[in-house]
């Protein structure tokens, strides 16, 4: 129920990472009444949103424009479904060769549910970085195949090595979350060959 400066500045774009920071770094998360409108009004001075609920009983449209009501849903629709964001002591943090990307991780004790999130801390800019993937950590050999599905646009992609480059925009998507897995060929990854 505070509303520190960076979400009072930096409009949806800051709600959207604080909000996947919240959502993958503990499996316990909540937002305040009015995050998802991107509420930023505060009382001159403090981190006191102004005409708070504390004070009065607020109604509200969620359908006002500039709302972040559908990526919270999304972040919500993959804790359910990602066993490995479930739990608190399975979070380890990895190298990122920016300071303005956060990269961590979570995994069940058997791997079978792997999520690596990268975060861009900076709501105004774009950043890149090279993130340092876990392999030996995962359980996949050095040379292997293995396949990261990007859970917030469901983008797909095939990689071989332990390093990732990834841009992240505050204005798109200030933050991926992946799903690790090994790549097996299936028939439908080769249609002309069948």
């Amino acid at each position: 129920d505070i509303l520190p400066e960076v979400l009072q500045r930096g409009g949806p774009p800051a709600f959207k990472m604080r909000a996947a920071l919240a959502a993958t770094l503990s499996p316990l998360w909540g937002v305040y009444s009015g995050f998802e409108l991107c509420e930023a009004a505060a009382v001159p001075g403090s981190e006191e949103y102004a005409g708070s609920e504390k004070y009065e009983i607020r109604v509200r449209n969620w359908n006002t424009p500039g709302n972040i009501v559908e990526y919270i849903a999304r972040l919500n629709a993959i804790r359910s479904e990602n066993p490995a964001l479930h739990a608190y002591r399975n979070l380890r943090f990895y190298d990122s060769d920016s300071s303005h990307v956060l990269f961590y991780g979570k995994m069940t004790e058997d791997r079978d549910n792997v999520v690596l999130v990268a975060v861009n801390l900076d709501p105004f800019a774009p950043h890149a970085a090279t993130l340092v993937i876990p392999l030996e950590e995962i359980g996949i050999p050095a040379g292997e195949t293995y396949e990261l599905h990007e859970l917030l646009t469901d983008g797909r992609r095939l990689v071989h090595e332990g390093a990732l480059a990834v841009e992240l925009d505050p204005r798109t998507s200030p933050a991926h979350i992946y799903r690790v897995s090994r790549w097996r060929r299936r028939e439908q990854d080769f249609p002309y060959f069948r």
